[in-house]
């Protein structure tokens, strides 16, 4: 499943250290509300306030307890849960993949899939992202409840809110299949959609809950019982592979499962119910570190005690955001799903498997490297924009680019040059052959080629929600999107159908360069020079040493035997030849003197010499 467009929220982008020590003067006043006779708005404790107790004999000074500690120790739980996780999730694809491959049932299947996340995300993720989550620690903080009526009115109407729209979808399922897919795969789109689609109230359900236990700083559960449920749909994929494909019998082009006659009601019931109950699962998890919490679920429905004209007024440029990205979602599942519902019987065109499994793969690369790099900083940047220290703002975020692009250039350098060894070794598999597997490395081609336009992209964007701006993400996203979309009909138009995915890949890379140049333009205006010519002269140097290192790196591929039909000559090309690509880069840049290698190197020193 591809993953939305990073933003602030629960999970590996929220910082768990919650607010700062203190109160800054301007800070959060759009949360400043007269202390009401109601409890657990989220706001203030109600009622008057406490008599002054009686002065206690006076005890010895104690130090305060070390907090640092216990922040590093919450840090790595969650970076080790979250490169887990996706690790886990990126091994749930590939045997997924395996076990439906990349054609009809592999392109229905991940297109309902994409279905509940879509709708949740217009629902509620956008609004819990960026409002609700400071609201769960404020409660916490605030309310002499320690934020339990709050969290309980707002899981009550999370569930009835999800919960409807949940049951209005599910009975819609016929009518999202016909507007997101093709003729042939409108019977097992709408299947697999009703057993799917319920999934959006756990979705929202697990944001919530994770939401509780993170404003109460438990950081544990939410990070880690994600690996359940993808442990969960990689069992489902293996009793698949197990049953259903080790025996099935290729269609005349070769390809499993090519038409409808040939899925059955328990591969559906299997693939949609065991990805459903991965889910379910998920939720349930969170209940052992509720109860560590002290939190217990109760219905509420007094709603009037919340804050939702604050919400609502708050949230409307978030989910202008998430509207429009969704609606960009649409359109590629919908052109994937035209360009192999158009090809011929015998034919295989990438669909929306392939397109999901690149944009995984560039995911995974960002996820790994830039969102690490964005959480270590945004503290830092959210700081400086509050004291308006705007020179402090640009030098963390100059230097947050610098880093992400050392690590990544090399990353994207490898997904260039050794598209085809790499795509081999990972993805052909089962029902996932030979020919698929080579469309995907096309498609990751492309996706080298445009992971650094989208890295850059993204830590801009963080530089204005530091600045607590939702409203120009929001505005300068949508001229993005329009030519984003745009791009997709153009390779759709334009382009034999075998390309069509490379070049919705290559319509996003357009937009994420539209957006890095007028997320610059605009941060220039208001915070000034942001040294980008320090950053392009770091850049240019790791561009320099990732071509010669990548090309190196494609020289050995093509002097290398045939693989193709040898999985250990696969995974040992890849593995060889990126050791190979990384050690020319790593001293590419000691030649070039690439400043992060610098002090790379030093950091080396120093843990040698303890």
């Amino acid at each position: 499943m591809a993953e939305p467009s990073a933003r602030p929220g629960p999970g590996p982008d929220y910082s768990p250290s919650g607010p700062a020590p203190g109160r800054h003067p301007h800070a959060n006043q759009q949360f400043a509300r007269p202390v009401g006779p109601l409890t657990g708005n989220g706001y203030t404790p109600a009622g008057p306030p406490p008599p002054a107790p009686a002065p206690a004999p006076q005890q010895p000074v104690q130090e305060p307890q070390p907090k640092g500690r216990n922040v590093v120790r919450s840090s790595l739980l969650m970076g080790a849960g979250s490169l887990v996780s996706r690790i886990t999730g990126f091994g749930r694809t590939v045997v997924i993949s395996a076990a439906i491959g990349a054609g009809l049932l592999g392109n229905s299947y991940t297109t309902a899939q994409y279905f509940p996340q879509m709708i949740y995300e217009l629902v509620l993720g956008g609004v819990f992202a960026s409002i609700i989550m400071p609201l769960f620690v404020k409660a916490h903080k605030n309310d002499p409840d320690g934020g339990d009526a709050f969290a309980q009115r707002l899981l009550t109407l999370a569930a009835l809110v999800l919960g409807a729209a949940a049951l209005v979808v599910t009975l819609c399922a016929p009518l999202i299949a016909r507007a997101m897919a093709e003729p042939s795969q409108y019977d097992l789109v709408t299947e697999f959609s009703y057993l799917m689609l319920p999934a959006l109230l756990l979705y929202g359900l697990f944001a919530v809950l994770s939401g509780v236990l993170n404003s109460r700083e438990h950081f544990g559960a939410p990070m880690w019982v994600p690996i359940i449920n993808n442990l969960v749909v990689i069992t489902v994929g293996a009793v698949f592979f197990l049953v259903f494909t080790r025996d099935a019998v290729p269609g005349p082009g070769g390809e499993l499962f090519a038409t409808a006659d040939q899925v059955t009601n328990g591969m559906i019931l299997l693939l949609g119910g065991g990805t459903t109950a991965g889910v379910l699962i998920q939720v349930l998890c969170l209940a052992p570190a509720l109860r560590r919490a002290g939190f217990r679920w109760r219905l509420r429905f007094d709603f009037s005690a919340l804050p939702l004209r604050d919400i609502r007024r708050m949230a409307a440029w978030t989910l202008l955001f998430v509207v429009a990205n969704q609606l960009a979602v649409m359109a590629v599942i919908k052109v994937a799903n035209a360009a192999s519902g158009n090809a011929a019987d015998d034919q295989f065109v990438p669909g929306t498997t392939v397109y999901n499994n690149a944009y995984l793969m560039m995911m995974m690369a960002h996820g790994i490297v830039a969102v690490s790099v964005i959480t270590a900083l945004m503290p830092r940047m959210t700081r400086a924009a509050d004291d308006r220290r705007w020179s402090e703002l640009t030098e963390h975020l100059s230097s947050g680019i610098r880093l992400a692009s050392f690590l990544l250039v090399p990353i994207a350098a490898a997904f260039i040059a050794l598209h085809e060894p790499i795509a081999l070794a990972i993805f052909q598999w089962g029902a996932y052959d030979h020919t698929m597997a080579v469309a995907t490395g096309q498609a990751l081609l492309m996706v080298g080629v445009v992971l650094m336009p989208f890295s850059v992209s993204q830590l801009q964007i963080y530089a204005f929600y530091a600045q607590t701006d939702t409203k120009t993400v929001g505005l300068f996203n949508l001229p993005v999107i329009a030519i984003r979309i745009g791009g997709y009909l153009l390779a759709f138009a334009l382009l034999p159908l075998e390309w069509v995915v490379v070049g919705l890949l290559a319509a996003n890379g357009v937009s994420y360069l539209v957006s890095l140049l007028l997320s610059m333009s605009l941060l220039r205006k208001r915070v000034g020079l942001l040294g980008m010519r320090k950053t392009l002269n770091g850049l240019v140097r790791t561009g320099a040493a990732a071509l010669i290192a990548g090309g190196a790196a494609y020289a050995g591929w093509l002097a290398w035997p045939d693989v193709s039909g040898s999985k250990l000559g696969q995974l040992g090309a890849s593995i060889v030849l990126g050791i190979a690509l990384l050690g020319v880069y790593l001293a590419a840049c000691l030649v070039f003197r690439v400043t992060e290698m610098a002090s790379l190197q030093a950091t080396v020193r120093a843990r040698l010499r303890r």
